[in-house]
């Protein structure tokens, strides 16, 4: 093992949670939530002012709601996510041509590969260099970890979180794991840490204590003598600038179990249609194709098709899961589906064994079929999902903030927008339109987006009466802060001015006076 600590690990802070704060306002410094919506989704990243709640990554939604139900909770923007991950992954290859990274948000480097650091004073630097320099880029913080191994490196990014640098130096390894718990370590999940649990090992210290002897008889040869290695702070594995993907897969969960055998087989051949879109974008194909089925009941079942020749072909690649569709049973119903394609190459094989059998003219009916499914289905591109990006023609560009009972709430803010108005609309209004993510930092090049001129008298939906505001509480995220929404408010008359029920709000002088709160 090297001595000089210049293995590198950046883990960016909160990412997903603080990509949103960031572009948008409002949210700054409060709790965030972002992950899947439904009854059944799951907690993908929580800010930091929501994790003082409890809520964590890989929670599932209900219970996080349970825990925090004053915060903002938002679906993901991968597209923006990826978009920002480049920006970072191409500071770190600045540094170093040995780039190991681990998903959107973490990496391993090699700084001494690169030239960019040789001893402790010139590591500390790098890393200051690199933390500054994804701030300017990406408004964003991390916090990167510099040690001899990439095991330290890793302990020492999750000591200086948030947005901090911790260094190991060499000769105190062993005493900073001494005291850990075995689950520190690299490859001890829920099962291994149980297992050395009842053997009365809970500390790495303990597991070094019990010698590499009684770590191979616990759990075998390779995992015994790997853990008893890393147990004295020895980690050999090298930083890996690529890795090759194994395959590609996508799947879906649904709110309401399928039992319709009708729709779980149109949800398939969509399913497959995804996924031979990420084949092609990504420029593989490949031999085998894999069904999953989860059931009502959680148990998992997956099904294979090896073909003759690598493929990224709709058809074929439809096909091959609808017969392995066909050997699995259904009939209590679904909760998840995914099709995945592995064997991949960089190329395709040419169909010169006939894999996809020709579409006979009977089966014509079939593809209308499914074309007139795509069409009813055409509404849900109206759907309004919180944290979605929006922009409306006069208003500029804002977010969803909730929705609901045909209406939609936006805020309207940008990145470099002071926290904006909060404005209702129906959820059909044509000047209303799904927008691109605005970047965190602005272009010198281009003029920064801002929300648009105050209202006009464009036909916004009236306020929602506080039974239905109860009914869509979950929908929108309660800890942001009060605004002047300046909608034209309407609503029944309750006192005994002599205003009709219905009656637009007036203020003083005459004009249109704006009502406190969501509308």
């Amino acid at each position: 093992m090297r001595n000089a600590p210049t293995i590198l690990h950046l883990d960016m802070d909160a990412f997903f949670a603080s990509v949103e704060q960031a572009s948008k306002p409002s949210l700054r410094g409060k709790a965030v939530v972002v992950g899947g919506l439904g009854p059944r989704g799951v907690v993908a990243t929580a800010s930091y002012e929501a994790r003082v709640f409890g809520v964590h990554s890989a929670m599932p939604m209900s219970q996080a709601r349970r825990l925090a139900p004053n915060a903002a909770y938002l679906v993901p923007r991968f597209t923006l996510y990826r978009t920002i991950s480049e920006q970072v992954m191409a500071l770190l290859r600045e540094l170093s041509p040995l780039v190991e990274p681990l998903s959107l948000d973490e990496a391993f480097v090699d700084l001494e590969a690169g030239g960019a650091a040789w001893d402790e004073e010139s590591a500390r630097r790098a890393g200051e260099k690199l933390r500054a320099d994804i701030r300017a880029v990406t408004g964003l913080t991390g916090s990167v970890g510099l040690a001899a191994s990439k095991m330290l490196a890793k302990i020492a990014s999750e000591q200086a979180k948030p947005d901090g640098l911790r260094l190991i130096e060499p000769g105190t390894e062993r005493a900073l794991l001494a005291p850990m718990p075995v689950r520190t370590l690299p490859g001890v999940g829920p099962a291994t840490g149980d297992h050395l649990r009842r053997a009365g090992i809970t500390t790495v210290e303990e597991l070094a204590e019990a010698g590499e002897d009684e770590l191979v008889r616990l759990l075998g040869k390779a995992h015994g003598h790997a853990l008893y290695a890393m147990a004295l702070a020895r980690d050999e594995r090298p930083v890996v600038a690529e890795r090759e993907t194994k395959s590609v897969s996508v799947e879906d969960t649904y709110d309401v179990d399928i039992h319709d055998r009708l729709r779980v087989g149109l949800e398939v051949q969509r399913l497959a249609d995804r996924c031979v879109r990420r084949l092609r974008q990504a420029g593989l194909s490949g031999r085998t194709i894999v069904l999953k089925v989860r059931r009502y009941d959680f148990s998992t079942l997956t099904r294979s098709e090896t073909l003759r020749g690598p493929t990224d072909d709709p058809v074929v690649i439809r096909e091959a899961a609808a017969r392995l569709l066909d050997s699995v049973d259904t009939t209590g119903g679904v909760r998840l589906l995914g099709v995945g394609v592995s064997g991949l190459a960089d190329y395709t094989q040419e169909d010169l064994f006939a894999q996809a059998m020709p579409v006979p003219a009977a089966e014509e009916p079939e593809k209308g079929a499914v074309e007139a499914v795509v069409e009813r289905a055409e509404p849900v591109e109206r759907q309004w999902r919180a944290g979605q990006d929006v922009r409306h023609t006069e208003h500029g560009h804002g977010w969803v903030q909730g929705s609901g009972l045909g209406r939609v709430t936006v805020r309207f803010e940008t990145p470099h927008s002071s926290p904006g108005r909060v404005r209702t609309f129906f959820a059909d209004d044509p000047a209303l339109e799904s927008a691109d993510p605005l970047p965190l930092v602005p272009d010198s090049s281009r003029p920064a987006e801002r929300p648009g001129p105050p209202d006009r008298g464009r036909r916004t939906a009236p306020p929602r009466p506080p039974e239905d505001l109860a009914a869509q509480a979950s929908s929108d995220p309660a800890s942001l802060p009060k605004s002047w929404s300046g909608t034209l408010g309407v609503r029944p008359h309750r006192g005994r001015s002599g205003g009709r029920a219905g009656a637009p709000v007036r203020g003083r002088g005459g004009g249109p006076r704006r009502s406190r709160g969501r509308p």
